[in-house]
């Protein structure tokens, strides 16, 4: 058996087991299997070193352990060492860790369209957001800015990548949220985003967000009015239903982009260094969205 695996802390909440599996089952790739890893930080460089030998061939790493992952691998790819963070790793038969940073490519894949020439804001300073950042300035962002809540991580991450830290959110022509602000499912209260373009006899009730929405907007350091100010707004954070960054920029007719689409398209990207194979894209995306309530 062929094992692969997503390595995070939490992790319950990955749709990565549906995506891949449903890939490899397309496939008839009966011999491969994906599972989640719940692995907390302290145990984590000990657990990955083991993987290995207990048959896995490749693990997906998210949230807190995209910069440990690059750290303990043997050798990394020149994007994961530029962005100093890698979200996927594959474990060799002689027995070292080579790593590769595929959210980079995968957010440029999603977007659907080239960064080329926009100004775009980076919320976040972890493994995610450095990936974010170092794409869009290599795919042609006129200019890349980065917002934390702690601005010294900001200041540090803008140094290394050479972009541009922010005190607060600036306006931009994309705004792509790389923390994990959203991620819990919002309250009964909460309103659903509105079609951009769709009018409603009670289109003012419509562009009021609920009280949770506004205090995870905070959490960003926006407003509900703010968020009107990008024109394209990437979520990182995915879940059933819409998050208050996303609800917000469709209530006011922003493109969006969510989380969801970027694993899909990031995890394709490993799926394929992993197996050899070509990832069945469609297969995966309708994996992920039937995973996520969405179907």
């Amino acid at each position: 058996m062929h094992r692969l695996g997503v390595l995070g802390w939490p992790v319950a909440h990955s749709r990565s087991p549906a995506i891949h599996n449903a890939a490899l089952a397309s496939l008839g790739m009966d011999d491969w299997r994906y599972q989640r890893l719940p692995v907390p930080p302290a145990l984590f460089v000990q657990t990955t070193r083991a993987l290995g030998q207990s048959g896995f061939v490749g693990a997906n790493v998210t949230i807190p352990h995209k910069e440990a992952a690059l750290a303990l691998a043997d050798r990394a790819s020149e994007a994961a060492g530029a962005i100093g963070a890698a979200n996927t790793l594959t474990f060799t038969p002689d027995g070292t860790i080579a790593a590769e940073n595929t959210d980079a490519p995968g957010l440029i894949a999603a977007l659907g369209r080239p960064p080329l020439g926009m100004r775009a804001l980076v919320l976040g300073a972890g493994g995610s957001a450095r990936a974010a950042a170092w794409a869009l300035r290599q795919a042609g962002a006129s200019e890349v800015m980065v917002w934390n809540r702690t601005p010294e991580r900001a200041e540090a991450l803008a140094r290394e990548l050479g972009v541009r830290a922010v005190k607060e959110p600036a306006r931009a022509d994309l705004l792509v949220n790389c923390t994990s602000v959203g991620m819990r499912p919002r309250g009964p209260s909460s309103r659903g985003p509105s079609s951009p373009g769709q009018s409603s006899p009670r289109a003012s009730a419509a562009l009021e967000p609920s009280a949770s929405d506004v205090e995870e907007l905070n959490q960003l350091s926006l407003t509900f009015d703010r968020v009107g100010e990008y024109s394209y707004v990437v979520d990182m954070v995915y879940r059933k239903g819409s998050t208050p960054l996303l609800a917000a920029a469709s209530r006011h007719g922003s493109r969006t982009l969510d989380g969801l689409e970027v694993l899909v398209a990031q995890g394709a990207l490993s799926f394929e260094s992993w197996t050899g194979r070509k990832a069945p894209l469609e297969v995966m995306r309708s994996a992920a969205r039937e995973a996520d309530g969405r179907v």
